[in-house]
């Protein structure tokens, strides 16, 4: 048995924020997967998949800072380890729309993080990371940055990082890991101004 996590925040004045990409991210699968109900949990939204075991898709809906209450409820009662639970986030350190993938880690400062692994007791646990690029290493900059909507220059590489995360995910749920991130932690090519790519 797997879990799934995408962070965010819950309520329509958060929807399309960059920290919320995580809960862009798990809408994305639970589209392709056909789950398109997401049922009520005490602390989270969640839907039920085979891949082919069973899978639980969660958005917690405790906002970001609790997540760990809503993923310690899911791994407590349905005794899932940490190496099975995939958490998918935004970071801030990370070009907008870049992915990097992690079996293990620290938190990085990211506060959805910092909860889950107070409530696991490790840092033992894989995580998709999706770039939002950084404004400034100014606290309150930061805040209003990662609440922010994406620019319409940025929509493209969101929408595909979010297809490319969502399929990092169902790769997971079929693969080793070291071939998950051998495949999505390629650096993606940048157009140059003179139109080559570098």
């Amino acid at each position: 048995m797997k879990l799934i996590v995408g962070l965010g925040n819950i309520g329509r004045e958060y929807a399309n924020t960059r920290h919320n990409i995580g809960f862009m991210v798990a809408d994305a699968l639970a589209q392709r997967w056909g789950e398109n109900t997401w049922r009520q949990a005490d602390n989270a939204t969640y839907v039920e998949h085979r891949a082919p075991e069973k899978v639980y898709l969660i958005k917690p809906t405790t906002f970001m800072n609790l997540s760990g209450i809503a993923v310690s409820d899911f791994t407590n009662f349905y005794h899932i380890e940490p190496a099975d639970v995939l958490v998918i986030q935004d970071d801030l350190d990370l070009p907008c729309g870049q992915l990097r993938i992690r079996r293990k880690g620290s938190s990085g400062g990211h506060n959805g993080l910092k909860s889950i692994e107070r409530h696991l007791g490790t840092q033992e646990y894989p995580r998709i990371k999706i770039g939002i690029s950084h404004p400034t290493r100014d606290e309150d900059a930061v805040v209003e940055h990662v609440l922010q909507q994406f620019s319409t220059f940025e929509q493209e590489a969101i929408q595909e990082a979010v297809h490319k995360a969502a399929d990092a995910v169902e790769m997971w749920l079929h693969e080793d890991m070291n071939k998950v991130m051998q495949e999505f932690n390629k650096k993606p090519k940048v157009e140059k101004k003179d139109g080559t790519e570098e």
